[in-house]
């Protein structure tokens, strides 16, 4: 019997040494924006439409993270539901149209967060976005919340790797002309530890979002933060280390 996708395979690793960094690379669900209560209005709504009761909005901390097929198959796994692969594909569609319809719903900016990545802006560090999030939704929220400031924005496109893969942060390093090792990548989850890792950037994992401690340590963090002032520090080289 197969793995359940709530699993993670997440291991141990070695920190690396400090270094500047000349760009950092952001998750953004639990990251920069915290959308659990919008990702769970419209979940619960689509759920709901298909006779399926809601989850309580704290539970999808767990099923958030690895694009949004993963999250409709995790929402069906929680509440014990069983549908056709035809009734599973309208379930993500009419997630996908409630969630377009209004993506800033119930979404913002963590605090602090905004201020942080301005005076990395302004001390010349190149700032981007990652995201299993499908890319319009992507490029709409990450823009609306910090476009002033976003160099480069990627979601989920169509025939492209989702994270943890290295292949899109690395295309993305390459547009900016920079080396992995010169890059933060920065996100609340295993999977963006992982992400960074396979890339070989360092990982900065964050403390506000949707996972805990220990998965960003077991998966590959190298640095953690607890606030903004700390990821601050750790996008300087001088955080504090996992």
């Amino acid at each position: 019997m197969g793995r359940s996708s709530l699993e993670s395979p997440c291991r141990m690793t070695i920190l690396m040494e400090t270094t500047p960094y000349k760009a950092c690379l952001f998750d953004l669900d639990g990251t920069l924006v915290d959308t659990l209560f919008s990702i769970a209005h419209f979940g619960n709504g689509a759920l709901e439409s298909f006779g399926l009761p809601a989850i309580a909005p704290a539970a999808y901390k767990r099923l958030v993270g690895n694009g949004a097929d993963v999250l409709i198959q995790r929402m069906l796994e929680t509440v014990g539901a069983r549908l056709r692969p035809e009734d599973v594909k309208a379930l993500r569609a009419e997630y996908d149209r409630r969630y377009e319809a209004d993506p800033l719903a119930l979404a913002g900016p963590y605090p602090g967060l905004p201020d942080v990545l301005a005076r990395l802006h302004e001390r010349g560090v190149l700032l981007g976005v990652l995201s299993n999030k499908p890319d319009n939704m992507t490029q709409y929220i990450a823009s609306a919340f910090y476009g002033k400031v976003l160099s480069q924005v990627r979601g989920q496109r169509e025939g492209s790797p989702k994270k943890p893969d290295p292949a899109v942060p690395l295309e993305m390093a390459a547009a900016w002309g920079l080396s992995p090792g010169e890059i933060l990548y920065i996100g609340d989850s295993g999977v963006d530890m992982e992400t960074g890792k396979n890339a070989g950037m360092d990982a900065c994992g964050v403390l506000w979002g949707f996972r805990d401690e220990e998965e960003l340590r077991r998966c590959g963090a190298v640095y953690l933060a607890g606030d903004p002032a700390q990821l601050l520090q750790a996008a300087l080289g001088k955080g504090r280390k996992a």
